[in-house]
């Protein structure tokens, strides 16, 4: 890795990771490409949040909900045709380049920071 490509610690603490339980999962049927509307909750201190997620391909909705999953929420919200999406759900491909979701190996306290 090139030395311009590194960043400082304190330019990853500007990445707000949380862990957010999904509470509502429906598909997106007005997306480009296949995804879901998800609301997650992220506990008191920030609340509930939306987001559109291209997750089809191994979830159904019914399996997302009750999920905790890790987020990006500071980033600004991204009109995705008629939907707000108000943070980004974490995600890996798979071998197929389908999305895998992030999530903790245990339970934790909802709007636990990643760090």
């Amino acid at each position: 890795m090139s030395d311009s490509a590194r960043i400082s610690f304190d330019d990853f603490l500007k990445v707000d990771v949380r862990v957010g339980r999904i509470v509502s999962a429906r598909p997106f049927p007005a997306a480009r490409k296949p995804a879901y509307q998800l609301e997650l909750d992220f506990g008191p201190e920030v609340g509930r949040r939306r987001s559109s997620a291209q997750l089809t391909q191994r979830y159904t909705a019914d399996e997302l909900v009750g999920r905790q999953v890790l987020a990006v929420i500071n980033f600004p919200p991204r009109q995705i045709a008629t939907f707000l999406s108000e943070v980004l759900v974490l995600g890996v491909p798979d071998a197929d380049g389908n999305v895998v979701l992030v999530q903790p190996e245990a339970e934790v306290p909802l709007g636990g920071r990643l760090f």
